[in-house]
């Protein structure tokens, strides 16, 4: 494979050319013409953070109600090919120090992907969902995962959240992204992992968590992203419509019931911005359907068309606030809760110092 330099978050190195310059990119063989896509919004039961993962009557029921949705997901109407679950499912986004969020972080694999396993096994489906989750090479650090359990029930992959939005929310304690410890997660896992397109039967996916991220989805469309399925805890509506209208690419997201503007409302979007699908009532949980054409949406595409050159003077100008590799710290080092978040982003912060 032909190689390029170039320098990226403090390392030396080649990175395999992941755009094609004629604008055709890597697919596998589809399996069908038409792709049934569901996207189930799910409430949770709160937690009583002085459990655990492990002793929490609530988690244990909130596991037995995402396999319940999931198999009515199943078994109603049309079959499903993929199934998207939103960000935290089985917990629900709770606030709390890095100790509480790790008590509470599931290990994959583990009991949580068995058992949804075996409903992907059993109905022949993808399933894909979000959550805290813990990693034994990265000690103390809360991750946010999104697995994606394959039609025979085995987990066929594991994608880290790329970036977060700094400062958006003042207390919180941010999870390990692959930006924060970028230059160990490529040592680790490869450069290719940075931005995974998965490519199966059913075309080209994205997941991911990341919101209000233009660059990060543009890359993707890029590398050949053809469904992007995102997982939220509350979200905008535009920015989903934005990324398929943008990237023209399908674009789902599975969020949280919760009350307007930013709750609820899960949605499946075309590629001219068009929604496919939506769950209409905020509050309550639901599971909607879409049906994607993608032999005729990939027949004789090409990439989307950016204005790289025009930018690039510009891009290569801006300074990001908080540079790559701010949370690859030894553990004892991790912010432990919100103000120690802050205390470290305001050291490293280009803007500030």
């Amino acid at each position: 494979m032909q190689k390029v330099s170039r320098k990226m978050a403090g390392l030396q190195g080649s990175y395999p050319t992941f755009v094609h310059s004629d604008g055709t990119y890597e697919v596998a063989p589809l399996e069908k013409e038409v792709v049934v896509l569901k996207v189930i919004q799910s409430g949770a039961e709160q937690l009583k953070l002085s459990d655990d993962r492990k002793t929490s009557q609530e988690f244990q029921n909130n596991v037995k109600h995402v396999c319940k949705l999931v198999e009515q997901a199943c078994t109603e109407g049309d079959k499903p090919d993929i199934i998207l679950l939103h960000e935290f499912p089985f917990t629900g986004w709770f606030a709390g120090d890095r100790e509480v969020k790790l008590k509470f972080s599931i290990e994959i694999p583990g009991p949580e992907t068995e058992v949804l396993g075996e409903i992907a096994k059993k109905y022949d489906t993808y399933i894909i969902f979000g959550s805290y989750a813990t990693d034994k090479d990265w000690p103390d650090h809360v991750l946010s995962i999104i697995t994606i359990i394959g039609r025979k029930g085995q987990v066929v992959k594991k994608v880290w959240k790329p970036r977060n939005i700094k400062r958006f929310m003042a207390g919180e304690i941010y999870t390990t992204t692959v930006e924060s410890v970028q230059k160990r997660f490529c040592l680790l896992y490869g450069a290719d992992e940075e931005l995974p397109i998965i490519r199966t039967e059913f075309g080209n996916l994205v997941v991911s968590t990341a919101q209000l991220a233009p660059f990060v989805f543009a890359a993707f469309a890029m590398k050949g992203a053809e469904v992007i399925l995102r997982c939220s805890t509350l979200f905008f509506d535009t920015d989903v419509v934005n990324t398929a209208m943008c990237n023209r690419v399908y674009s789902a997201m599975a969020n949280i019931p919760y009350k307007p503007p930013y709750g609820g409302g899960s949605m499946i979007v075309s590629p001219d911005g068009k929604v496919l699908a939506k769950v209409e009532n905020c509050e309550d949980e639901g599971i909607i359907t879409a049906h994607i054409p993608i032999a005729e949406f990939r027949k004789n595409r090409r990439l989307p068309h950016f204005a790289k050159e025009l930018t690039d003077p510009i891009l290569g100008q801006y300074c990001e606030e908080i540079p790559p590799n701010h949370l690859d710290l030894p553990a004892k080092e991790l912010p432990k809760n919100g103000r120690e978040m802050k205390e470290l982003l305001d050291k490293c912060s280009k803007w500030l110092n």
